[in-house]
Order: C-alpha cells, then sequence, then structure tokens
C-alpha cells in the first residue's frame, strides 16, 4: 500500500470512530455537526456518458441550509467543462423533486 492509502486508511477509522461516538452520544453528535456541511452531487444518466455528463451539485450548511448549488455540463472527449450556478426557483424544483428521498442501505441481496 502506497502512503497515500496508509493515510486514507487511518482517517477513514478515525473518522468511523468519532461516528459512532456521535451515534451514541447526541451532544457529541451536535458539537461534532456544527463543524460541517455536506455536498451532494447528483449524476444525470446519459445516453452515450463518453459525450456528455452534466449534473447537479448542492453545498449545504451543517444545519441543512443550501448554501449554494451548480450545474456541470462536461463533454469528456476534449475536456471542456462548464458549470452554471442554480437560482433559487430552480433549486425549489430540484428539492421538491427529492422531497422523499432517504438514505438508506440496498438490503436486496
Amino acid at each position: 500500500m502506497t502512503n497515500i492509502d496508509e493515510a486514507a486508511e487511518k482517517k477513514l477509522k478515525s473518522r468511523m470512530t468519532k461516528i459512532r461516538k456521535c451515534n451514541r452520544e447526541p451532544e457529541e453528535k451536535e458539537k461534532f455537526s456544527q463543524k460541517f456541511g455536506t455536498s451532494f452531487e447528483i449524476e444525470f444518466q446519459n445516453k452515450n456518458p463518453d459525450k456528455l455528463n452534466d449534473g447537479i451539485t448542492i453545498f449545504t450548511s451543517p444545519e441543512g441550509k443550501v448554501l449554494f448549488a451548480e450545474y456541470s455540463y462536461i463533454i469528456p472527449e476534449t475536456g471542456e467543462y462548464t458549470s452554471v450556478d442554480i437560482n433559487e426557483k430552480q433549486l425549489k424544483s430540484i428539492i421538491e423533486f427529492f422531497e422523499d428521498y432517504k438514505l438508506q442501505l440496498d438490503d436486496s441481496d
């Protein structure tokens, strides 16, 4: 394993220890959660992903409030990339689309 792989494994182990502690101790979770926001990437399906990749990235505060959202448009063949800010009206539609979305494990195996 390379140094970066070892460092990543060590850091992941440390993060998981912290997350498990937060799951056991609500006050620890509240304190830890104040230090970070999240980002979500929504990658759209395309008929030919070698010619076009596009998606939406949403950045939130620790409280889950959207700070910024952007649409990205990428042409892999040429390496061309651009992004467009998503306005409030567009963002409201996106949030409404995902309002019933819930993260959960796929236990269909």
